[in-house]
């Protein structure tokens, strides 16, 4: 007999980062996340999961994500940073622009790293649906 792990759609949730909001401006300490603690993880409840960021701003915005998977107790508890990269999310666009990507792997935690951003008052979301 197999064993069968069933997921409901939940609600997205908001990747975030150190003890801020789920949102990353451009006047924040650090774009790869908090200057102590780095981006928080999540635990990833399903292994099919969609990722999508979003970049909000006046005028030109620009922002890119990269979304980081590990399976370390360690390292989603924040003691070690051994991360790998499940994909990057590049943006561009005129007061928004947004995209991502769907995952079938059942990694434990994830996390994201906002490596770059730019705009006038710049704000990245980072959303994970299972």
């Amino acid at each position: 007999m197999e064993n069968v792990h069933i997921v409901s759609g939940t609600e997205a949730r908001y990747l975030t980062w150190g003890t801020t909001a789920a949102s990353k401006t451009t006047t924040a300490v650090s774009v790869a996340g908090d200057a102590t603690t780095g981006p928080l993880a999540i635990y990833k409840e399903s292994p099919l999961s969609t990722f999508q960021a979003i970049v909000t701003g006046t005028g030109a915005v620009a922002a890119t994500v990269v979304v980081k998977g590990s399976n370390e107790d360690a390292t989603g508890q924040g003691t070690n940073q051994n991360w790998l990269t499940l994909g990057t999310i590049t943006l561009s666009g005129t007061t928004f622009s947004t995209d991502g990507f769907a995952t079938n792997a059942p990694w434990r935690f994830v996390s994201a790293w906002v490596t770059a951003i730019s705009g006038t008052g710049a704000t990245v979301q980072v959303l994970m649906g299972v």
